[in-house]
């Protein structure tokens, strides 16, 4: 038997563990003394805007349950201006702290490239999509693969150019490296120029990028050293994780506040899972 529409839209909604971290950072509503329609129900306006996060879809799309397509979109620019969904990304990255450590010993970065057909600032041609206009997200996490930091581009701005702006993006306090306690950063072969190295080891970090091979030069093996944790996989299953929104598998948004509150919303859905809060 076909699911029905209400079983597909439960799927959907805000988790109540989510939901318990959300309510607190939300602006009160208050009607208003001129009278006119009552305020929609916040936690019905927040499983509309993660339905349309998670399935895609237009704003005019979202099922009628949660109200007008014209008023989830307003209320969601307006939390997006009090910093709603980057405040949420924190108090997770906070949680998930509290909870397992956020596992700074092991960082790992890189950058994703996807389709914004509207355009709007901080996009470019993509080179490697028939310089058709797309947007870049550049993503740090953490050993585990949990995001900590975040910075959007345009298609065509190098990877190695994002590593500033990324590390300076990142949503949870950073403890200072030690020789004790050091901490390890792992890029793949684009980030491998001297100004990256620089101002990765300016930052603290130790620095695992393979080197670029002259063309006719010889493989370099690796001996293998018991232990040794240098991993960038965990940022690429993460790109992978969040491409499962929908919404961000394609940038249909003009305006970067937008897009990275979207983007924000998202990384806190994942750091919450990384915490264990939501099974």
């Amino acid at each position: 038997m076909a699911a029905t529409r209400h079983t597909v839209v439960e799927a959907f909604r805000i988790p109540d563990a989510l939901w318990e971290r959300v309510e607190p950072l939300l602006p009160k509503v208050r009607r208003s003394r001129k009278g006119g329609r009552p305020p929609l129900p916040q936690r019905q306006v927040l499983d509309g805007i993660f339905y349309v996060l998670r399935t895609g879809c237009q704003w005019k799309a979202a099922p009628p349950e949660f109200g007008s397509g014209s008023s989830l979109h307003r209320y969601f620019r307006r939390w997006q201006k009090r910093g709603v969904f980057r405040k949420l990304w924190q108090d997770a990255l906070r949680e998930y702290d509290d909870e397992m450590g956020i596992d700074w010993e092991w960082q790992s970065l890189d950058g994703s490239m996807t389709k914004a057909p509207l355009g709007g600032k901080k996009t470019g041609k993509n080179p490697t999509d028939r310089a058709k206009i797309g947007t870049k997200r550049s993503v740090l996490t953490d050993g585990r693969g949990v995001p900590v930091g975040l910075e959007v581009a345009g298609a065509n701005r190098p990877d190695m150019r994002l590593v500033g702006a990324t590390l300076e993006g990142i949503a949870a306090e950073r403890p200072e490296p030690t020789k004790k306690k050091p901490q390890h950063l792992c890029a793949d072969k684009g980030y491998d120029y001297p100004s990256v190295r620089a101002l990765v080891a300016a930052w603290g970090y130790t620095a695992h990028i393979p080197v670029k091979k002259a063309k006719g030069a010889e493989p370099v093996v690796r001996a293998k050293v018991p232990g040794y944790r240098a991993r960038r996989w965990v940022v690429e299953r993460t790109h992978s994780w969040m491409n499962r929104f929908r919404r961000l598998l394609i940038r249909w948004e003009k305006k970067v506040p937008n897009y990275k509150a979207f983007l924000h919303f998202a990384c806190a859905g994942i750091t919450h899972q990384g915490a264990g809060v939501l099974g």
